[in-house]
Formats: C-alpha cells, sequence, structure tokens
C-alpha cells in the first residue's frame, strides 16, 4: 500500500469528482433528450444513450466517459506523482462513474471510463485492451461479451507491461467490479438473449 500524501488525497478525489460528471446525463439535458435513467434501459451510458438519442449523441457520450477516466490519470502523472497513486485516481474515477456523487450514485457501468484510465496508464495499455475488444466483437458480435473479456485481460495486460503489484490490483478491483455491474449481460448472454451488435429491438 502507497504512503498517501494530503496531495494525493486531492488528486484521488478530484478523480472521483471528474468521474461523478455524468456526461450521458448531460448529454440528454443540452440535447432535449430523455433522461437516460428513467428511460430505455435506465443506464447513464453511451448505449442507452444511443437508444434514445442516436449515434451522434452517443458519441458525445462515449467520449466524455472515456476522457473523465483517461484526464485524472494524466494530470497525476503530469504532476509527477508514484505509480500507486495514479492508479488509486485511476480507480476513483472509475468509481465516480459508477456511483457519482452529482446524480444520486447512480451511474453507468463504467466500460468507457475504464478504458480512458486504461489509456491513460499509456497509450500501449489502452491498445491492447481495445485490441482485444476488437477481435472479440468482430468473432461473436456481442458488445457486452467483447467488453467483458477485454476488461478481464486487462490485468494481465497491465502486469506485463507494468510489473507493478497495485496497480494490477487496482485494475483487478476495476474489472471485479464491472462484472458486477454487467452481471445482467452476461444472463442474458448465457441464457441466449443478449442483443449483437447492430441488431435492432
Amino acid at each position: 500500500m502507497p504512503e498517501i500524501t494530503l496531495f494525493a488525497l486531492l488528486l484521488i478525489l478530484a478523480g472521483y469528482l471528474v468521474g461523478s460528471i455524468s456526461s450521458a446525463i448531460i448529454v440528454c439535458r443540452l440535447m432535449g433528450l430523455p433522461d437516460p435513467r428513467e428511460q430505455g434501459s435506465k443506464n447513464p451510458g453511451a448505449t442507452n444513450v444511443l437508444r434514445l438519442g442516436g449515434k451522434k449523441a452517443a458519441a458525445i457520450t462515449l467520449a466524455g466517459d472515456w476522457l473523465k477516466g483517461l484526464l485524472p490519470v494524466l494530470a497525476a502523472k503530469m504532476l509527477e506523482q508514484p505509480l500507486d497513486v495514479i492508479a488509486l485516481v485511476g480507480l476513483a474515477a472509475f468509481l465516480g462513474h459508477l456511483y457519482p456523487i452529482f446524480f444520486g450514485f447512480k451511474g453507468g457501468k463504467g466500460v468507457a471510463t475504464a478504458l480512458g484510465v486504461l489509456f491513460g496508464f499509456s497509450l500501449l495499455t489502452g491498445l491492447g485492451v481495445v485490441a482485444v475488444w476488437l477481435v472479440m466483437a468482430l468473432l461473436f458480435r456481442y458488445s457486452s461479451l467483447a467488453a467483458l473479456t477485454a476488461m478481464a485481460m486487462a490485468p494481465v495486460i497491465v502486469y506485463l507491461q507494468w510489473n507493478n503489484a497495485f496497480l494490477t490490483a487496482c485494475q483487478t478491483l476495476i474489472t471485479v467490479i464491472l462484472f458486477w455491474r454487467h452481471r445482467t449481460n452476461i444472463e442474458r448472454l448465457l441464457n441466449g438473449t443478449e442483443g449483437k451488435i447492430g441488431q435492432k429491438g
């Protein structure tokens, strides 16, 4: 466990607060769309925004969710914080997305934000996880399966690149929580009722 300074604690808190900014809710409000917490899947994420408002709204939401994982980690790196502190900042941003203080602690499932955190660690780390997602998406055409497989591989990719136990442990925790948040998707995958990429209805 790293030694946490007051400055590091402030960075971790800032990471959580940035993560708590719900891109989906803000985009829907600005574009006059229904509240994503009350319509569709009732999940404030890019996939539900796609259902409610189309590709443009979903793309903006996805970019916002990705950036709020990326930027706090990059800020911690630019401020020359230890790798362990950077890992905690990323974890805090991810938890902020899932449990946003500004929106009643009801957030999204976290894939885009987790990916932003990984790109914050390094471009190579992020691209490695994206490569897994792409292969799985092309082979099976299930977005949720691709995301879950990519995130299952993320701790392995992090460990192989960084060889840091604490960083790997934080990424493993992100993966475990992300699987928990996708438990309904996992159930549908097992039942054969999960929708495929490009499938309507």
